[in-house]
């Protein structure tokens, strides 16, 4: 008997779609004018990096904002401009991507990593018990993958609490918890617009606040080298009297070239966000239909945007997912798993964070992530490309998952 061909899937997992002819037209312009750096405008010019700005902070509904060189970069500086002090304790979520703890790190804070639970969002009832510590001051959320937590108890365990929230956004630009944008809920938010992510400058990240103290800090912090004028979504420069001789660079800037191909990208972000929503809703349906495989329930309050999904392959061994893994691989289809016991491209689970001292045993979090995939969505996937993905994954489940 010949054995039926098996269906395989051509696409590249990493590949996004090209910049915008409006984009190239604005980066050509600028390299044109050979004005890349920020500071480098005419006088009463508002440059690319400024205009970012302006139009970031006012889509999310915020007063300032300020174009960083990664979100990294920006979650450093909304750490150090919120008034995180070396030593000081720092709680997160234990599933989040190295960048995180990375900037806790780098502010020189201790990190304590608080639970996660079974859709994959921050465990409030951990995060309650931590934050009632009398050194608990800071709390740095990470909406890991897009999965935004219950945000009204949330916020009420930091005002009972007085935990000043720090927010990752790096996965939930353009998402929202009950109507009201992600990002707009802490003391300050980070977003990136790394490749991957829902705006594509290769690098780059975007800080919202309504702290003027804060957003002035940052902007000095950043880089701006006493030409902090030139930011046109700023408080009023009596701000940066007290703090301007206080405050080191650090370099964090982003350029007017990034800027520039952002722009237009933050035109079409809403019905971007539509468009991968409707690639995870098909991936998700199907995903629930396979025997062995569940994608979380997600909270109707939550509107997320499905930029990637993550599923879990529930009572499965390590050498079952591992097999899963590889065969899903060989017909094209490339799944990321988090319960990897290295550090593997992107993935990585927080026993791997060994810098900031002796690790948490976390029940609960290692139960989840050790049998949880991760797959990437790109708009350059056809909502029928994710049918195919679908029908490779139920094919391979029914002989692997038994």
């Amino acid at each position: 008997m010949i054995e039926a061909e098996k269906k395989r899937f051509t696409k590249d997992f990493t590949l996004q779609e090209p910049i915008c002819e409006e984009g190239i037209e604005k980066a050509v312009a600028i390299l044109k004018s050979g004005k890349i750096h920020r500071y480098n405008v005419d006088p009463d010019e508002k440059g690319e990096a400024a205009l970012l700005e302006e139009e970031f902070a006012a889509y999310m509904g915020k007063k300032y904002c300020l174009a960083c060189a990664s979100c990294g970069s920006a979650m450093y500086l909304a750490l150090k401009s919120a008034g995180v002090k070396p030593g000081d304790k720092v709680l997160c979520n234990a599933y989040t991507l190295a960048p995180v703890p990375g900037a806790i790190e780098n502010a020189g804070a201790a990190i304590e990593l608080v639970d996660i639970v079974d859709d994959y969002t921050i465990d409030l009832d951990d995060l309650e018990k931590k934050a009632a510590a009398p050194d608990a001051k800071w709390f740095m959320l990470s909406h890991m993958r897009g999965h935004i937590a219950n945000m009204d108890r949330l916020m009420a365990i930091c005002n009972a609490h007085g935990l000043v929230l720090i927010e990752d956004c790096a996965h939930t630009m353009g998402a929202r918890w009950d109507g009201k944008k992600s990002g707009s809920f802490g003391a300050v938010a980070c977003f990136s617009t790394q490749t991957y992510k829902h705006m594509n400058s290769g690098e780059g990240g975007l800080l919202v606040t309504d702290d003027p103290d804060l957003i002035a800090r940052a902007i000095i912090y950043s880089g701006s080298y006493m030409l902090y004028e030139r930011h046109t979504s700023r408080p009023g420069m009596d701000v940066f009297e007290s703090i301007k001789t206080m405050v080191p660079n650090y370099s964090c800037r982003m350029d007017n070239l990034r800027a520039a191909i952002l722009r237009p990208q933050l035109k079409v972000l809403d019905a971007q966000c539509e468009r991968w929503n409707k690639r995870y809703r098909i991936l998700e349906q199907g995903l629930n239909a396979i025997d062995g495989i569940t994608c979380p329930r997600r909270d109707p309050r939550e509107k997320y945007v499905g930029s990637s999904i993550q599923f879990s392959l529930t009572g499965q061994d390590e050498a079952t997912i591992k097999r899963f893994l590889a065969e899903c691989l060989q017909q094209g289809v490339e799944l990321k798993w988090f319960g990897n016991k290295e550090p593997v491209g992107f993935t990585s689970a927080y026993e791997s964070w060994r810098y900031f001292g002796t690790l948490p045993h976390l029940a609960n979090t290692k139960r989840i992530l050790a049998v949880m995939c991760d797959m990437r969505i790109p708009l350059t996937f056809t909502e029928d490309d994710c049918r195919l993905i679908l029908d490779i994954i139920k094919d391979i489940s029914a002989t692997v998952l038994t």
